[in-house]
């Protein structure tokens, strides 16, 4: 048994044609995705009609999908995506479920209480660092399946759990580094500017965990940006980092 997560494409529609591809040469099926889709200065009309058209994908919300639905929202970067939105989009991105879950695995943005907190990292004065065991067991408390899937950071990761669970974060296809007010200021940075996804074998008893990483065209992407006088995407993009 063999799944593709993605998550965090962020309108980034060559980003996610270079994954899905990979993917398909690899013989997978089953693909999850964890959210945020649209949210940023890409393509996000683009990028819908492609998920839209993968029906094999199943998808989850994440909390830059949430706002896009905030029509009292004054973020520069919403209101540019949401002057695009027509009522096909926005009922697909009300519709989308908080979270799925199967025999073996669950799938959610954040944590399984919220889409816009981080279940592995917290953040310093010094930047992020990952939580201490115990807090991590906390916020998967009644949490069945022992694969659980996250995302929101950006950031690859595999975290192994003392009670036998193990969390994954699959990075982000499309952004693969972002600045942050909140709770504090913040940043995340993967650190290459490829895409990233992940990809779960079972062997037996045991999974076998692969972060891939995509090279892609970043050209588009990256002149879009500049056109929306976001140069944190631009070096975000090129680099890896902020």
């Amino acid at each position: 048994m063999r799944t593709a997560i993605i998550s965090d494409i962020h309108g980034n529609i060559d980003a996610l044609q270079a994954v899905l591809v990979d993917i398909k040469n690899r013989g997978i099926k089953d693909i999850y995705n964890l959210g945020d889709h649209f949210y940023g200065p890409l393509f996000p009309l683009e990028t819908y009609k492609l998920l839209v058209k993968e029906k094999h994908i199943r998808n989850i919300r994440g909390n830059c999908d949430r706002i896009l639905l905030d029509i009292h929202s004054e973020n520069p970067t919403v209101q540019y995506v949401q002057t695009m939105l027509e009522e096909e989009h926005k009922e697909w991105i009300a519709n989308l479920p908080f979270s799925l879950q199967t025999e073996e695995f669950y799938f959610c943005h954040g944590t399984p209480t919220s889409d816009e907190s981080y279940l592995l990292e917290e953040m310093s004065p010094n930047g992020s660092r990952l939580k201490k065991t115990e807090d991590i067991l906390k916020l998967v408390n009644g949490i069945s399946q022992n694969i659980i899937f996250c995302a929101h950071t950006h950031i690859p990761r595999v975290v192994y759990l003392p009670n036998n669970k193990i969390v994954i974060n699959p990075g982000s296809v499309g952004l693969p580094a972002y600045e942050d007010e909140l709770p504090i200021y913040h940043k995340m940075e993967s650190g290459t500017p490829h895409a990233n996804y992940t990809i779960v074998t079972k062997k037996e008893n045991d999974w076998l965990i692969e972060h891939i990483h995509i090279p892609y065209n970043r050209e588009a992407a990256i002149l879009q940006s500049k056109k929306c006088g976001r140069i944190d995407w631009v070096k975000a993009l090129q680099t890896g980092r902020i």
